[in-house]
């Protein structure tokens, strides 16, 4: 009996060998192409990383260090354009474009030509900005909307402000702040009802911020005493 159970066993192995072999014969070429499409864009995906990509960012933060220090001096011109030596905000931007300083150079850019008065390309370079820290972008969009604000457009400049002010609630200084200028702004246009809604939000959701604390005069001047 035993002999035979072995028999069976040798015949059921040699039948999952000859599937096998028969499999292999009939897909070889594919599973080569397969494996090796595998390598390739692994490959490329580590070449790209390590070879390209790091490089590039260690190369964009070492550029963009001089002209955070020009920012953080005020030397705002230099910040933008660089010196004889080192690369400013804008070339940074542009040359290194696709890496994390690249993308931060624009915000500096921004507010470098928001503070120098050049509201078009503050503008420009603000939102060309991005980023996954919603206490960031807030501050990017209020830059945004002061831009709009100083070139005479007001209503995108209440539309930054509004988006500015809801995007990261739990920020109770900046929040309210953000809320007050769109509603101060709707306020100048005559949107008196659109003010009342937003000097409204910051009494319920920041009572005790600077602007909460304040801000019943401005409904008071607008016919809202409750």
């Amino acid at each position: 009996m035993a002999d035979v159970n072995q028999v069976q066993q040798t015949e059921e192995r040699n039948e999952v060998v000859d599937r096998m072999t028969g499999f292999w014969d009939k897909n070889n070429k594919a599973i080569v192409f397969a494996f090796a499409a595998l390598i390739i864009v692994v490959g490329g995906y580590f070449g790209y990383k390590y070879l390209v990509k790091e490089p590039s960012e260690k190369k964009a933060s070492d550029a963009i260090f001089r002209a955070e220090s020009y920012y953080r001096q005020d030397s705002l011109t230099l910040a933008l354009n660089g010196d004889n030596v080192n690369l400013g905000f804008v070339k940074v931007a542009s040359k290194f474009s696709g890496t994390k300083a690249g993308n931060l150079a624009n915000f500096y850019a921004g507010d470098c030509y928001l503070k120098l008065g050049d509201y078009a390309n503050a503008i420009k370079y603000l939102k060309a900005f991005s980023t996954s820290s919603k206490q960031f972008e807030a501050r990017a969009l209020a830059l945004l909307g002061d831009a709009y604000a100083d070139s005479g457009k007001k209503e995108e400049a209440i539309d930054q402000y509004k988006k500015a002010g809801t995007l990261f609630e739990k920020d109770d200084y900046n929040s309210p702040e953000y809320l007050f200028r769109a509603g101060l702004l709707s306020e100048t246009i005559g949107k008196t009802k659109e003010a009342i809604e937003l000097y409204k939000t910051i009494q319920t959701k920041y009572p005790r911020s600077e602007r909460g604390m304040s801000i019943d005069k401005y409904l008071a001047r607008l016919g809202v005493t409750e």
